[in-house]
């Protein structure tokens, strides 16, 4: 089993209110997830891979087009594929949607915050 998947862990950004809300539903819950600063920490190609993997989605679902490094990167061209979109991610770290939680070998973005409870 991978380190991921054994992991009880939150890829948080605290300037995020709603990675701030599910950080708060599940300590109220009494989790304590390894809180991961993406933005200081950031998830390589492989890690982002297998995270994808967790979500069941597909990088482009994972990505914050509304971010200007979307924009300025042409992250829109529908012909880029999984490895040019998770390597943008992985060297532009607020690309990454928010919060993710990871929990009992499966993960899903936290948003609204309320999502995180499905893992419990």
């Amino acid at each position: 089993m991978s380190k991921l998947r054994a992991a009880t862990r939150l890829y948080h950004n605290p300037r995020c209110s709603k990675s701030r809300g599910a950080l708060e539903l599940l300590r109220e819950r009494g989790i304590e997830p390894e809180v991961i600063a993406y933005l200081e920490t950031p998830p390589d190609a492989t890690e982002l891979r297998e995270l994808l993997g967790l979500l069941g989605v597909g990088a482009r679902e994972l990505l914050r087009s509304g971010e200007d490094e979307y924009q300025q990167l042409g992250l829109d061209d529908a012909s880029l594929d999984e490895d040019a979109l998770i390597a943008a991610m992985a060297a532009h770290p607020r690309l990454i949607e928010r919060p993710v939680f990871v929990h009992g070998g499966r993960a899903v973005i936290g948003r609204p915050p309320e999502r995180v409870l499905e893992l419990l």
